[in-house]
């Protein structure tokens, strides 16, 4: 599954364009009073304007496999990252063929920066904001896991990902190219004590052959 376009909310249209651009490198593609359009590798990424939300999501953005290590270099530079096990601010996902890191937004969005190694994935040119392979997971939140994880498998075609089992409070549907997190209300997002919530969020994702628009 491909994540081709993700839209979401932020409060402050202006901040996130500055945040963005100065901790990722990325260059806005349009920007209005009320709409922000970034491109991330394959996948789109939109923040609307809200008033009062202040809206907190969670999603990943992939990097090449041996540009991961130059990744975690780059932005830490820039940003406070998050501990995870041990003090460490790299979380190895041994199950998943993957490694991580995590920083809060502007708008206090967790991001992920991930590598998956199973997608054998490699740049010959050093980081530059052309290395994002695409947006490869966005967090959903729901008050039942597994009837939403049922609805995705039966609308859809997604199943739940082979890397990770299911259960009644978090569940992830995909494959290693995309991923839908599926988190119950109110259970923290990893690797922070911040309560998951469920925000409006369109997504147009490619699957099998076929275009699955997603607004929640």
């Amino acid at each position: 599954m491909n994540i081709i376009e993700l839209e979401l909310l932020t409060d402050n249209i202006a901040a996130t364009e500055k945040f963005y651009g100065s901790v990722l490198g990325l260059k806005p593609m349009m920007t209005a009073s009320d709409e922000l359009l970034f491109s991330v590798g394959a996948s789109k990424l939109i923040f609307r304007q809200s008033v009062n939300v202040k809206p907190v999501y969670h999603f990943a953005i992939d990097v090449p496999n041996n540009r991961f290590e130059e990744a975690h270099a780059t932005i830490k530079a820039k940003a406070p990252l998050l501990p995870v096990e041990h003090g460490n601010d790299i979380a190895d996902f041994i199950n998943w063929d993957a490694k991580s890191f995590y920083f809060y937004d502007n708008n206090g969005n967790i991001l992920e920066i991930i590598t998956r190694y199973a997608n054998k994935t490699f740049s010959e040119e050093r980081l530059t904001v052309a290395s994002y392979i695409s947006i490869s997971e966005i967090g959903l939140v729901t008050s039942n896991v597994p009837e939403l994880a049922d609805r995705i498998k039966a609308e859809f075609d997604i199943p739940i990902y082979h890397r990770q089992p299911s259960g009644q409070k978090f569940t992830v549907c995909g494959d290693d190219e995309g991923l839908f997190i599926l988190a119950e209300k109110g259970r923290h997002w990893y690797p922070t004590n911040v309560k998951s919530h469920a925000y409006p969020t369109r997504i147009i994702a490619f699957d099998k052959g076929v275009v699955h628009h997603i607004a929640r």
